[in-house]
Formats: structure tokens, sequence, C-alpha cells
């Protein structure tokens, strides 16, 4: 599908928001999920204990709930991981965006990594949930990537996903094109770190990316809308959110 081909929503629908800054006041988050229902996006990424809140505020809209487990270092034991996912989903978490142990990644302990993104997709899957690995690439090593490719082949993972937006970087083309050359077709992509302007949302899309977490929500979505010659979306009670 070709640049004048694609509809807003097409892309709109490209992007979790991102409400994961722990600065976030009760007011910035409120406006954070106001904007992203304003701007119809996939859906919202938000701090694990205001799931509830998301949740009641996404009802009957088309923007689905999502939160993140182990976030941000990946060091939770996966008892831990395993009850945040449980909790989350009573909250009405639809997507769980998890951090691989990256210590255990890095140590080539693989059984471990197997069994603790294992628990976590279990856990989702019974409840007809969705996940997000995390694989916080700007620490690993090309065969590291490969290898959690593979896993979350083997294990039925939703998505794999490039960072947390936390590490040291973010997405990168080499990155992108390395897991969605290892993963399997069934297990979708989702690039974040450093998603801010429309141009890289449509060079992510052509990568293959089908899903990518930002906090500059507004500013890719304005562009798009005036690329697209759509209306401004009115943002008069709106303040935008920094999440990652």
């Amino acid at each position: 599908m070709s640049k004048t081909e694609l509809s807003y929503s097409d892309l709109s629908k490209m992007i979790d928001h991102a409400i994961l800054s722990p600065t976030l006041t009760e007011t910035e988050i409120v406006n954070g999920i106001q904007l992203a229902l304003a701007y119809d996006v996939a859906s919202v990424c938000i701090l694990p204990y205001a799931m509830s809140l998301c949740s009641k505020m996404l009802e009957g809209s088309t923007v689905r709930t999502s939160t993140t487990i182990g976030f941000p270092h990946g060091a939770q034991s996966t008892d831990v991981k395993r009850f945040e996912a449980e909790r989350a989903i009573a909250d009405g978490c639809q997507e769980l965006d998890m951090v691989v142990n990256i210590s255990c990644v890095r140590s080539g302990q693989w059984d471990y990594v197997r069994d603790d993104i294992g628990a976590v997709i279990e856990v989702a899957h019974q409840a007809d949930r969705q996940v997000k690995v995390i694989f916080e690439n700007c620490y690993l090593n090309e065969e590291q990537k490969i290898k959690l490719c593979e896993i979350c082949s083997a294990l039925n993972a939703d998505w794999a996903k490039t960072s947390t937006g936390f590490g040291t970087g973010g997405a990168t083309i080499d990155d992108i094109k390395l897991m969605r050359k290892h993963c399997a077709p069934h297990v979708q992509i989702k690039a974040a770190g450093g998603i801010r302007t429309y141009d890289t949302l449509l060079q992510m899309r052509e990568l293959g990316v089908t899903t990518c977490g930002a906090s500059a929500t507004q500013q890719i979505l304005d562009e798009c809308r005036r690329q697209l010659n759509l209306p401004e979306v009115n943002t008069e009670k709106l303040s935008s959110s920094s999440g990652y």
C-alpha cells in the first residue's frame, strides 16, 4: 500500500500512546488518556497502577488498554512477573508489554529466559490477552537478538518489541530488519524509543512494523492529518504527556 493510499486509521492504529514516565501527575495521566481517545490510537500503554482508571476511561472505545510487566529492567523474578500479569488483566489490561530478563539473556541462560517469557504469555493467552516481548536491544548483540526472536516465535508471542524507551537506545532500522527476518510471520514487530515524527512512523511501517510506542502521538498524528487534508483534532482541553 502506497503512502497516498493509507487512511488515517491505518496510521493512528499503529500507535501505542505511552504514558509511562514515573513523574507524571494524575492530571497528566488523565490528559494522556483523553488525548489517545481524541486521536483514536491503537492503545494506551500506561503505568500499571493506573490501569483500572485507564480501563474505565477507554471503555466502549476502539482504543485498547496496555501496560508494562517487569519494567523497565526485566529483573523481577518470574513469579513476580506472573503476578503482575494477573493483576494487570484483573484491572482490565488487554495487551501486556513485558521486559525479558536482560541479565539472563546476556548470560546465555536461555532456559530461564524461555520460561520467564512463557510464564507471562501463558497467563495472558489463557485470558485471551496479548503479549509484547521487549528485548531492550541496545544492550544485546546480534546473536542474542536472534535467539530471542526464535524463542518468541516458538512461544507464540504476539509481538517482539525493540526497546523500553528507557535504555541507552531505542528502535533502529537494523534491529527492525533483523527482528522481522528472524521472527516467525505470526509474531508482529513493535518499535519503541525515538518514534517522534510522521516520517519515522511511515518508515517503520515500510520495514514491517505494525505497532509503535510513542509519546509524541499528538505531533505525529497532527502531521498525518495535515498530509491527508483532515481537520485538526480539538485539543483545547488536552495537554500532551511525556512517556518515552
